[in-house]
């Protein structure tokens, strides 16, 4: 675990006018990571560094300051849109590069007037996923919603019995994950109306949403040898953000025996910034399991985890409708959960388990962390919990109802940590809107 530093120091504030605003996501304890570039001139990735309102810009930070060598090195692969090869990087080398960002953005640095320069406000900025995602794995952590979900299929026997044992997972789709604002179309695909015998070819008409994390990969282990829970976090580079959009009646249909295929993979939205595994160490908080149950086995335990394996984010799901938009209404909240309270597992588990059988992980890889959801029934993560399998319409502020999503509808996440004593930090926010299906 990531021991609290002078990055972490509440008391810390930053020459960046907006990051001392109440609330702001990117305050200097922050200090993610986003892939962007100039909207309006197209002018090339690179990576930068938000803080407050404002991106620091890496490529002009490299050449307008006189860096150490061992920044500048690792400056260069950001400047020119890597992110990998700076997640590839050795923990301590991250480390030292936090440090030296946070100390030259931080109120009173010397570098102020060279940097100042290198800012430009996050809304004129296009964004990108922030790294390249060689592969995707999507995992069930949340209890609340295995059982939630397996009440409305199996009342009688709700768990499957595997779950308290072993971490579950499925391997997804990469290529269509994009980043936050990135629309997409309604799915099409087969689905077995109720009463029916023989499905039909139709868009889905029971379009949801999922609130997950994406967990980042920063260590490539070679195949056959396992990451022990003694190296699992530093395999982990950072969290953002995470819908992974679900079609329920594609789902029910294809699901058995293989699981999830086209209900999951027509698209996943990403948020552009991740959030590093060193800014979040102020808001970890122990991992436990309810005494009756099974404790993890060996290969998935430690004192380190058991101490401070779960982080403490909140967690919360929002929708615009097309009406509420064109009513200059703003987005109405539908749901919160905690991750620390949602998960089953923690994220080193999730490494360790996927490994184990020698499976070798790529720097980039990305984790989804399943749907978040707490264990009260308002904590659903999912349109399917909230509306109880479509069966409960959830009302509206503008007296719309929804069971699933419809065409226009924004949905919309936004997480943030709080923890006494530490500087409020947020994982800003992922939203994209239902367009259409196209012409079957």
């Amino acid at each position: 675990m990531t021991p609290l530093n002078a990055t972490h120091d509440a008391s810390l504030t930053s020459w960046v006018t907006s990051a001392q605003t109440l609330d702001c996501d990117f305050p200097i304890q922050n200090l993610p990571f986003g892939r962007f570039q100039i909207a309006a001139k197209k002018d090339g990735w690179r990576i930068g560094i938000a803080i407050g309102d404002q991106i620091l810009d890496l490529r002009q930070a490299l050449s307008s300051v006189a860096w150490q060598a061992d920044i500048a090195r690792m400056l260069a692969p950001l400047a020119a849109g890597d992110l990998n090869a700076h997640m590839a990087e050795s923990v301590a080398n991250r480390s030292a590069f936090r440090a030296a960002m946070s100390s030259a953005l931080a109120a009173g640095s010397p570098l102020e007037s060279k940097l100042a320069s290198c800012l430009m406000a996050q809304a004129s900025a296009e964004m990108s996923v922030p790294c390249r995602i060689g592969d995707y794995t999507d995992f069930f952590t949340s209890i609340h919603h295995a059982t939630s979900v397996g009440k409305l299929f199996r009342p009688d026997n709700p768990l499957l019995p595997n779950y308290k044992y072993v971490p579950i997972g499925y391997h997804g789709r990469a290529s269509s994950i994009n980043v936050s604002g990135t629309n997409f179309k309604r799915p099409l695909g087969q689905i077995l109306p109720p009463g029916q015998e023989t499905p039909v070819f139709a868009p889905s008409k029971r379009l949801d949403y999922e609130m997950e994390l994406a967990a980042y990969i920063s260590a490539s282990n070679v195949q056959g040898e396992p990451i022990s829970m003694a190296n699992a976090e530093d395999a982990l580079f950072g969290l953002g953000l995470f819908n992974d959009w679900s079609a329920r009646d594609v789902q029910a249909w294809e699901y058995q025996p293989l699981g999830p295929f086209l209900a999951k993979s027509f698209a996943s939205t990403v948020s552009p910034w991740i959030v590093t595994m060193e800014a979040l160490a102020p808001f970890r908080v122990p991992f436990t399991r309810p005494a009756e149950d099974p404790q993890p086995l060996p290969y998935l335990a430690s004192k380190a985890n058991s101490a401070s394996g779960a982080i403490n984010i909140t967690l919360e799901v929002w929708l615009q409708t097309k009406a509420m938009l064109d009513g200059g209404m703003g987005a109405a909240k539908l749901s919160t959960a905690n991750f620390a309270d949602a998960s089953y597992w923690t994220l080193a588990q999730l490494v360790a388990h996927h490994t184990v059988n020698g499976c070798n992980l790529q720097v980039g890889d990305m984790f989804g962390s399943g749907t978040q959801s707490g264990p009260k029934p308002e904590e659903g993560g999912s349109l399917l919990e909230l509306s109880k399998g479509g069966k409960q319409p959830l009302e509206l502020p503008n007296g719309e109802k929804r069971t699933f999503l419809e065409d226009g509808d924004t949905v919309i996440f936004r997480g943030d940590c709080k923890s006494a004593g530490h500087a409020r930090i947020g994982l800003g926010e992922v939203r994209a809107t239902v367009l259409p299906a196209r012409a079957s």
